[in-house]
């Protein structure tokens, strides 16, 4: 599939929505929809909620615009937040990961270029998607993707965040 002809709009509201409350996708452009160019999606975190694991892409950038809330990032061992219209890039090959550093519920819009690595956040969200630090490794691979669990659990108990 190219991109859509004439103009494509995703309304409030609208998009496909996968995961369960607490941490939720809103697919807004896929990569098919753009030629493999770019993907965009929204990220809904509940508060003390880790996205993901410690990991790096080998294919793709990653760039982070916050709509509300407040963003935690590590990024090759640097912390920070951000809050909204702030952006955080994430380089292709940099160790990284987020989470909702705040009380509120989070809200960013990833912009994902080139596109791709969303199929392998929907493949997560499939009913009997969860997967542990003996599958992870293997499902991310398949994306270009590693996973470094042991790197993960000192953020969680640091932040006393929710994995």
């Amino acid at each position: 599939m190219g991109t859509p002809a004439g103009p494509h709009v995703v309304r409030a509201g609208e998009g496909d929505v996968t995961g369960e409350p607490g941490f939720q996708d809103r697919y807004l452009l896929e990569s098919a929809a753009s030629s493999g160019r770019v993907a965009l999606v929204e990220h809904v975190l509940a508060p003390k909620m880790l996205a993901a694991p410690m990991h790096r892409h080998s294919r793709e950038d990653e760039y982070t615009f916050v709509l509300a809330g407040t963003l935690g990032v590590i990024e090759e061992g640097l912390e920070i937040t951000a809050t909204p219209g702030d952006m955080v890039a994430k380089p292709r090959g940099r160790w990284h990961t987020f989470w909702n550093a705040g009380d509120d519920e989070l809200h960013v819009l990833e912009i994902i270029v080139p596109g791709g690595v969303e199929a392998l956040f929907r493949r997560l969200a499939d009913p009997g998607g969860e997967h542990s630090p003996d599958t992870l490794p293997a499902l991310a691979a398949e994306y270009g993707a590693e996973v470094d669990f042991e790197a993960t659990m000192p953020l969680v108990e640091r932040h006393g965040l929710l994995f």
